[in-house]
This record gives C-alpha cells, sequence and structure tokens, in this order.
C-alpha cells in the first residue's frame, strides 16, 4: 500500500479474503473492506507523515493569509531557478495586487525583497527584484555592489558606480545586464544611452583607481568645487532609448520574465476576447477540452513527417507561465506565416495530457492586433472622452486636453464636411472608421513622455497635416494611438482629417520625434 502498486495489492486479494473467511468474516464483507484499502492505497501515508505534511500546510496558508507579501517575496526567492514557477507566482502576486518591481541598483539586495504599503507608506505592496536572480551578475559582483553602496550611499550614476566599486569584481557584461533589465532606470531611464557610456565610463574609471594607487590627485580630487568627480567621465553622444519592445525583450532575456510590463497585458485586461483561459488553468480542463490561449510564440521547431509534410512543435508563454503546442501539417499549411518567433497570437486547440505534462493541439491561429481590432468593431463603442486620464500609481491627472476631445456627430456627419474643422486631433473609438479601413498606423505614446515634452501633440498634429495630401480618396491608412504608463493603456483613433497617404513616411517622422510606430493591416 505505501509503493502504491496495484499489481502487488491484486495478489494479496484472495490471501486477504481466505484469511478473512478463515476468522469468520462472511466473504461479502472481505470483499469490501478489500475494496475500500485499494482505494485507500492509491493515496494513503501513515499518521506521523500526513500530520507533519498537514501542519506545514497550515503554517505557510497562515503566512499568505496575513504576511502575503513577505510570503510571495520568499517563494519567489526560494524558486528564482525555476522560470516557469517564478512566472506563475508572479502572476499570483498580480491577483493579489501586489507589484513586482524590476531589480533597482540602489534599493535591491541579494534576494526578492517584500515592501508592504504598511511599512513603506505606498499606496500598494510591491515586491524588489533580487540581484541574484539577474542572469550574468554573480556573488561576487553582489557583494561588491551592497559594499560601495553601504559605505558611501546610494550611487548617483552609472560614473560614481564604476568609480565606487571594484571593478575586479565588476565586469562590463555584468553592468550591461543591469542596465538592460532595467536596474539603473531610477538613474537613467535611457538605457541604450547607458550601454553606449559603459566601455568609455569604465575606462575612465580604471584610470582613477590606478591615478589613485599611484597617489595622483586629479584636478578635481584637489579643487575646492561642488561639481562631483564623475561629472568628468566621458560620455556617448546622445542616442535614443530602446523601443518599448526591445526592453521588454532584453527583460526577458536577462530576468526569465518580463517585470516593468508585459506584451500580453493589455489584451488580458481589457477582457475583449471571449472564452479565453490563461495557460496555468491548463491542466483544470481535460483532455480533447477545446481552448483559446493569447499567447507570445517564444520558440519554433519546423518538422518535416515520414511522408514529408512540413509541422511545427512550438514554445508559447503567457503571463502565467510557459506550454508546448503542436501544430500538424494541415493546420500548418494555414497558420504557416504566421510562425515568426515573438509574435503575439490567439490560439484555439485542444488541451493533451501525457505523462503529468500538457500541451496544446493547435487548430487555428490569428495575430493578436487583428484580433483586438475585430474585438473593438464588434463592441461599436460610443465616442469616449479621454481629457483626464488618470495616473493611479502617482495619483496625479495628466491633463491631455489639447490632444483628446469629444466629438458629438456621427461619424458619417463628420465625414461629409467638405472642411472640418481643424482642432489638434480629433479622438474617435467608433467601429465605423475601422470596418472602412484596411490598414491603421498606431502610434506608441508612453505617458512620460508626454510629461516632459509639453510640445509633444502639436509635432505630432505638424506631421500628420504634413503628410495629409488633402485628397481624401488618396489618404487610406487610418491613425491611431495607445497611450500608457506601466499600469494602464488607452486606445484612441486619430480624425478622418489626419489619415496620411504614405504609412511608411509617416512612421519615419513619427520615428525622428522618438516615438514608435508601426502599421497593422486587417
Amino acid at each position: 500500500m505505501g509503493k502504491k502498486k496495484v499489481s502487488e495489492m491484486e495478489k494479496h486479494r484472495e490471501i486477504f479474503i481466505d484469511g478473512a473467511t478463515q476468522r469468520g468474516v462472511s466473504s461479502g464483507v472481505a470483499q469490501d473492506l478489500f475494496e475500500q484499502m485499494i482505494k485507500f492505497a492509491e493515496y494513503c501515508f501513515n499518521k506521523s507523515h500526513s500530520t507533519a505534511y498537514a501542519y506545514v500546510a497550515y503554517q505557510t496558508a497562515y503566512l499568505k493569509a496575513n504576511y502575503p507579501v513577505e510570503y510571495m517575496a520568499a517563494l519567489i526567492t526560494a524558486n528564482s531557478g525555476d522560470q516557469d514557477k517564478v512566472q506563475k507566482y508572479i502572476a499570483n502576486c498580480q491577483k493579489f495586487n501586489i507589484e513586482v518591481e524590476p531589480p533597482n541598483i540602489n534599493r535591491s539586495e541579494v534576494d526578492f525583497t517584500p515592501l508592504p504599503k504598511e511599512i513603506t507608506g505606498e499606496v500598494k505592496n510591491k515586491i524588489l527584484f533580487g540581484l541574484s536572480a539577474v542572469k550574468n551578475v554573480g556573488e561576487g559582483a553582489i557583494k561588491a555592489i551592497l559594499k560601495a553602496r553601504k559605505e558611501g550611499g546610494e550611487f548617483k550614476s552609472l560614473a560614481d558606480l564604476c568609480d565606487r566599486v571594484n571593478l575586479n569584481a565588476l565586469n562590463s557584461r555584468t553592468l550591461e545586464s543591469l542596465i538592460k533589465c532595467g536596474a539603473f532606470d531610477k538613474i537613467e531611464s535611457n538605457r541604450h544611452q547607458l550601454i553606449k557610456n559603459l566601455d568609455g565610463v569604465m575606462k575612465w574609471a580604471q584610470d582613477r583607481n590606478k591615478d589613485r594607487d599611484l597617489g595622483q590627485l586629479s584636478l578635481f580630487d584637489v579643487a575646492e568645487t561642488t561639481m562631483p568627480a564623475f561629472d568628468s567621465a566621458p560620455k556617448h553622444p546622445h542616442v535614443d532609448d530602446f523601443p518599448a519592445k526591445e526592453k521588454l525583450q532584453y527583460e526577458k532575456e536577462i530576468l526569465g520574465f518580463y517585470v516593468s510590463d508585459n506584451p500580453l497585458k493589455y489584451a488580458h485586461e481589457q477582457n475583449k476576447i471571449q472564452d479565453v483561459i490563461t495557460i496555468d488553468k491548463m491542466s483544470e480542463k481535460k483532455s480533447k477540452s477545446a481552448i483559446k490561449l493569447v499567447v507570445m510564440l517564444t520558440g519554433i521547431k519546423h518538422h518535416i513527417t515520414k511522408k514529408g509534410d512540413p509541422m511545427a512543435f512550438l514554445q508559447i508563454e503567457d503571463m502565467t507561465g510557459q506550454v508546448d503546442a503542436v501544430v500538424f501539417p494541415k493546420i500548418y499549411e494555414e497558420i504557416k506565416y504566421l510562425l515568426i518567433e515573438n509574435a503575439l497570437l490567439v490560439l484555439s486547440g485542444k488541451v493533451d495530457h501525457k505523462d503529468d505534462e500538457s500541451q496544446l493541439l493547435v487548430d487555428s491561429a490569428e495575430a493578436l492586433e487583428k484580433v483586438m481590432a475585430d474585438a473593438v468593431e464588434q463592441q461599436e463603442k460610443p465616442v469616449t472622452e479621454l481629457d483626464n486620464y488618470q495616473n493611479e500609481s502617482r495619483n496625479e491627472e495628466i491633463k491631455i486636453n489639447h490632444i483628446v476631445e469629444e466629438v458629438e456627430k456621427p461619424v458619417e456627419q463628420l465625414e461629409s464636411q467638405k472642411n472640418p474643422p481643424k482642432k489638434d486631433a480629433e479622438l474617435l473609438i467608433t467601429e465605423n472608421n475601422y470596418a472602412k479601413q484596411r490598414q491603421i498606423i498606431i502610434l506608441q505614446i508612453p505617458v512620460n513622455i508626454i510629461r516632459e515634452n509639453d510640445s509633444l501633440f502639436k509635432q505630432i498634429q505638424a506631421i500628420l497635416e504634413e503628410q495629409s495630401s488633402g485628397d481624401r480618396e488618396k489618404a487610406k491608412v487610418a491613425i491611431g494611438a495607445l497611450i500608457f504608463d506601466h499600469k494602464e493603456q488607452k486606445s484612441v483613433e486619430f480624425g478622418r482629417q489626419f489619415w496620411v497617404e504614405d504609412g511608411e513616411k509617416t512612421i519615419n517622422s513619427f520615428k525622428a520625434i522618438g516615438l514608435e510606430a508601426e502599421i497593422i493591416s486587417y
């Protein structure tokens, strides 16, 4: 029974029943008793074993219920080497309204650090990413960073860190990983600029250390000046930051998962796609159950069957975990054009359980952008006012009055006007405009850029007016935007008078002012 060997149990059935009847127990009672024993043997333990597990379960349940931030931080730390588990636990944190922050060079410790709101005084509970879970950052580097931080306080810049930390324990690969995963964002948010500065700053710091060893003080060490010495560190000419998508890819590469944001987060939050489940719920479904997943395609292995037909084995993930998927030849021919690494897809298929593992047998696939656009059309949204876009994380209103105005006139009436009023931009969320066009340019506008650049919307308007041909028959490319911060995202569409003729040229103009944009066909 302890070994749970069914075949061995069956061998003892006759022995047990014979022995019971010889001792005066009826055959029927003996049969019933043995059936109960077989049922119990499927999952039985001795009392001491069961008691120990029950006690641990009680303790952990108590900690999770009463100290959720500390409990989840410890759980993630203990499993930091298992990406699937960490992904699942971070998804659990989101359900508990616990925010997992990216690494911070001035605050992160060795392990994941719990930051309960009762102690920090902040609005949300948080967990700070541990340095030991960052790829290419070893124990020696962490000790050197924490030692310098303890002795000299917070680092003021990359140059300050390189000047104070023992560079024998901290190489360029380690610093590059810390920059790319966002550990320096609170000091300098332009990760690309820091990467470009890195080689020059490290050489500068090494030269300063040599001078100190030789007793040769620099002018900044001797002169009575308020300018910190590290301000003299070399700087590469200005470069634009990495695009948002590239930043997320670096986070995934270095941390194993997304922390600052997730490409799939918006799709799940908007709840526009019907009957979608998450990967962590697949194990609860029976084999052959039909399901739908919103996923990122992280791995593709193309394969040729014995009959010479192409098929594919996929690795897919969402915010809760990773799983394998199989695309058989017939379906492969229909969806092969969508099978691109890092593509965001909506996959429909059937659950397949095998050897305690689950996989998806794919029946169909669609690009997430297309499904989301179709969902917008079907919902027939009214025109939406976005005058006051609330940034909940900082409890402040970001006013974008000049670009976002409510348009009360129906779309048909607006389109019939020969000279529609030239507002900064009329933003519509309607099904009509999307339904009539095959292409739309989507601008990605981070909220922090709105704060930093008061003239941003005037720049956007100037570009659109320049690219609008004035001939509505030629202007076939609609313009939309995603205005977002780390927590929330709003979809908007510019008025008909701002549609453009040359999509690629318009995108290049947007990129010239530091905005990411892409064309979506549907």
